[in-house]
């Protein structure tokens, strides 16, 4: 079996429809892990697929920003 490290995959999202993404995979070396592959998908500019991940990176930013707890008060105590 070989191993991509670049190609284009399609994937189907409830919400955006079809997702045509190129990925790109990169061989991490890590000393107390050992191999570790990261993938990159990234959307054509101008294109469909460029705008449904706009939109969800969208609504993951603004779900964030409204769920995420306060940073926790460091009192001055000099």
């Amino acid at each position: 079996m070989r191993l991509h490290q670049a190609g284009a995959k399609q994937f189907r999202h409830p919400a955006v429809g079809t997702l045509e993404l190129v990925f790109h995979s990169f061989d991490l070396a890590t000393a107390d892990l050992g191999k570790l592959v990261m993938t990159v998908y990234t959307a054509e500019p101008g294109t469909p697929s460029e705008d449904g991940l706009k939109l969800l990176a969208s609504w993951a930013a603004t779900h964030v920003t409204a769920t995420a707890a306060p940073a926790p008060f460091a009192a001055d105590n000099t």
